[in-house]
């Protein structure tokens, strides 16, 4: 029997799956609630240049950082896998939507078109949430190499200003074992095209190998660099261009 701390009611906010959309859903609000002070704000005289400013700020500063950490954790976990493959490019599309406007935004000087401009970042942004809300959060909870709650610590972490671990060595001897997987994939996720990290193991990860040829067919490159008796060292890469 597994132990009581692993064992989790589905759908309650024990599962640590939920918890993690939760928290992930609760940035977006934020960002709702933050954009949405400043489209329903009436300057009055004179300060219409002060709101404009904390304007460009939020969105240059926190709005760009949510929609880099998210590109960086979720989409990353998701792009190379084919049912999430598409949904992947259309979001990071309207990312970068959000993002030429945030240039135009910052680029005005006219708080009248910069008002224009936030409503219609106001709009995209609210689309490209109900995505990740609705359809991104879903997959990734059932998307096999993928564990959301890491994926949502890791960007939680890049909001919070800090930085990713991406070791080149990966050593999972340590590691409990219902932990390695996801921390391989996660470290995986967030490989460029043609870069590459080595897995330190006690025994070869066969099951792993077999994971990552169902949820990266083509994509992804294997090599042993080190066969036992005792450790086995395996280069996982992604490669240069996807099959």
């Amino acid at each position: 029997m597994a132990p009581s701390s692993e064992i989790y009611i589905e759908a309650t906010e024990d599962d640590p799956v939920v918890r993690a959309q939760v928290a992930i859903r609760a940035v977006h609000q934020r960002l709702r609630i933050g954009l949405g002070a400043f489209t329903e704000l009436e300057p009055v005289d004179g300060s219409q240049k002060v709101v404009h400013a904390a304007l460009v700020d939020f969105c240059a500063g926190e709005l760009r950082r949510q929609l880099a950490a998210a590109d960086q954790t979720l989409y990353a976990a998701a792009s190379g896998a084919a049912e999430t493959r598409l949904l992947v490019r259309a979001l990071r599309t309207g990312a970068a939507a959000l993002g030429e406007r945030i240039d135009e935004l910052a680029a005005t000087d006219d708080t009248a078109s910069g008002t224009a401009i936030a409503e219609a970042i106001e709009a995209v942004l609210a689309v490209h949430l109900a995505a990740e809300d609705t359809v991104l959060l879903p997959a990734l909870a059932t998307l096999p190499g993928a564990d959301l709650p890491t994926l949502v610590t890791d960007m939680l972490t890049l909001l919070a200003g800090g930085e990713l671990d991406n070791p080149p060595f990966l050593d999972v001897r340590e590691i409990p074992h219902g932990q390695r997987h996801p921390r391989i994939f996660a470290r995986y996720a967030r490989l460029a095209h043609g870069e590459g990290f080595v897995l330190v193991n006690n025994h070869d990860p066969k099951p792993l190998r077999r994971e990552f040829e169902a949820t990266h067919p083509g994509t992804h490159t294997w090599e042993y660099l080190e066969s036992g008796p005792d450790i086995w060292q395996v280069r996982i890469g992604k490669a240069a261009v996807d099959a």
